[in-house]
């Protein structure tokens, strides 16, 4: 949960990678506080019927990765 989080936004640029400074707090509280971000997101975000389908300039931001069993796959 809240580790898988930290360690994501710890390799993003900018602001974000200084959540990794937050793993100085004890899991179960990180833990807590990642659940109830996860209860109100659709309130906050909104729910969709269906996922969004990106469109080639916003495509281009997203990472390729290599299929399982690839080479290059982990």
């Amino acid at each position: 949960k809240s580790e898988a989080a930290l360690r994501v936004a710890a390799r993003l640029d900018g602001p974000w990678s200084w959540a990794r400074f937050f793993r100085v707090v004890p899991r179960p509280v990180r833990d807590w506080v990642y659940d109830s971000v996860a209860d109100y997101r659709y309130l906050v975000f909104g729910k969709r019927d269906r996922c969004m389908v990106p469109t080639p300039d916003l495509e281009e931001r997203f990472l390729a990765m290599d299929p399982p069993g690839t080479k290059g796959s982990d």
